[in-house]
């Protein structure tokens, strides 16, 4: 295989980051998603008492690592750092208006629907550790 074939069958398989737009579109993603959730009767009542701007920073940090870009996330394990909510009532319904959320953002961004629907499966595959399942 030359050194050709394999660069181009590597910009084929460019991580979802990179296909986003890497570090600029993560810190837009986060910051509208968090203004839709705070927004969001249904759900902001579980952010009542979080530092949003470590809440923020936080969430950037996992979506880069989670998406496929620099591995810089220090936070715990979703079952862990989500069991204080669960214990508020978090469930199935609360994890759907997220996702809505993370599409919706995600949408309004210009990010195309194949890459949102990468985004919405790694998200989904959280699901059970958040609520604590």
């Amino acid at each position: 295989m030359s050194e050709e074939s394999e660069g181009s069958e590597g910009s084929e398989e460019a991580s979802l980051y990179d296909q986003i737009g890497g570090e600029a579109a993560v810190d837009a993603t986060v910051d509208l998603f968090y203004r839709k959730v705070l927004s969001d009767h249904r759900i902001n009542r579980f952010f009542a008492k979080t530092d949003m701007e470590g809440q923020v920073a936080k969430q950037k940090a996992f979506f880069t690592m989670a998406f496929g870009g620099p591995n810089n996330y220090t936070g715990g394990d979703m079952r862990t750092v989500h069991a204080r909510l669960v214990k508020m009532g978090l469930d199935s319904s609360h994890f759907d208006a997220v996702m809505e959320h993370l599409g919706a953002t995600l949408t309004e961004l210009g990010v195309p629907d194949n890459l949102i629907a990468q985004a919405a499966a790694i998200a989904e595959s959280t699901r059970k550790d958040v609520l604590g399942k």
